[in-house]
């Protein structure tokens, strides 16, 4: 049997599901791919085979509010404690005591928040595009981490992270902007890294002053799929899940900086990250800007055995340059990690 190939599986319990990909020998380390907005455990098909052909045991699950897993109706339920609960329960049901933790996008607070409040269920963590602090995405560390010589006060209070602002102030036009064609949203929003706009306001400093995601245009723009990211049949999964769920659960989750912030605090040891932690950032991403901001600072602070890297990639990282982002994971755990890699016989 070819234990590189993807299967199927559900994590249950009295009141959620976790459906998650799993690939790779049953008995190899385990590694656990958690994903980001609006994406799902798709996001990691290229990580997810390659690391299984290693020896390692590889599980990505779909999060709360998409594809298989629970939907739930209220923005509470998006807090980051209960997502760190599901992980929790996935790991319990995967009859493992910790794992690697790989985290992209909103992944990646849930991966930091794991390591932070349970420790002892974390061998080292992997965080692609987004820095560590303390709660994970929080509105309130994050503006004061904003380059002000990119992003005066006066014109962006909140930097490129208006659009969370925006999320908190248009919560229901948030997601009609999307929803209005959830097709073309997915195509405009899956694009490989710009080189030509490093060093420049990132669009999503702009919604509030737009009004919203597209502006005063009452048609969601048609561009051509990005075939350097996605195909066609990706993009048609992406797209029937979100047509299913809808946008509601997903973008729930920025709405819980209050809650998010307040978990920080009760961090084990502070916040302090005793194990190997692994940050790729993304040359071309420009709202998880770490090149040229401050946005590193408390990471480099808190994690006390960090590796950094940079890749010349946008946002979708793993799905950009997925050798590189793959091979620089694997140098990764073999130096720094070495005791957990797989033993061939």
């Amino acid at each position: 049997m070819n234990s590189t190939l993807l299967s199927e599986h559900s994590a249950n319990n009295d009141s959620h599901t976790t459906f998650y990909l799993a690939c790779g020998p049953e008995d190899g380390p385990l590694m656990i791919f958690v994903h980001g907005w609006p994406e799902l455990s798709l996001s990691w098909r290229h990580q997810l085979p390659a690391f299984a052909a290693l020896g390692f045991r590889c599980i990505a699950p779909d999060m709360r509010g998409y594809g298989g897993s629970t939907i739930y109706g209220e923005h509470a339920d998006y807090a980051q404690e209960l997502i760190v609960g599901d992980m929790l329960n996935l790991l319990a049901a995967l009859d493992h005591k910790k794992a690697i933790w790989v985290g992209h996008d909103w992944g990646s607070p849930v991966v930091w928040n794991i390591a932070a409040h349970h420790p002892e269920r974390c061998v080292a963590l992997a965080s692609l595009c987004v820095p560590y602090t303390p709660g994970g995405l929080v509105l309130e560390t994050a503006i004061e981490l904003v380059d002000r010589d990119l992003y005066p006060e006066d014109k962006y209070p909140a930097g490129q992270w208006e659009y969370m602002k925006f999320y908190e102030e248009n919560f229901d036009q948030a997601i009609a902007d999307w929803e209005r064609d959830i097709y073309r949203s997915m195509k405009i929003m899956f694009r490989k890294g710009d080189p030509a706009g490093f060093g420049q306001v990132a669009a999503t400093a702009m919604t509030r002053i737009n009004g919203g995601w597209f502006g005063s245009l009452t048609e969601t723009p048609d561009l051509p799929i990005d075939e350097d990211i996605i195909s066609e049949d990706d993009l048609r999964i992406y797209v029937a899940g979100l047509e299913r769920n809808g946008f509601f659960g997903p973008d729930s989750w920025y709405m819980n900086h209050k809650a998010n912030l307040e978990y920080g605090h009760r961090a084990h040891n502070n916040g302090e990250l005793e194990m190997p932690v692994l940050f790729i950032g993304g040359m071309y991403d420009y709202t998880c800007e770490t090149i040229n901001s401050r946005a590193k600072e408390p990471m480099e602070k808190l994690c006390k055995n960090l590796t950094l890297d940079v890749i010349k990639s946008g946002h979708w990282m793993a799905q950009e340059k997925p050798l590189e982002v793959n091979a620089t994971l694997a140098k990764w755990i073999a130096t720094k990690v070495s005791d957990y890699w797989p033993i061939n016989d």
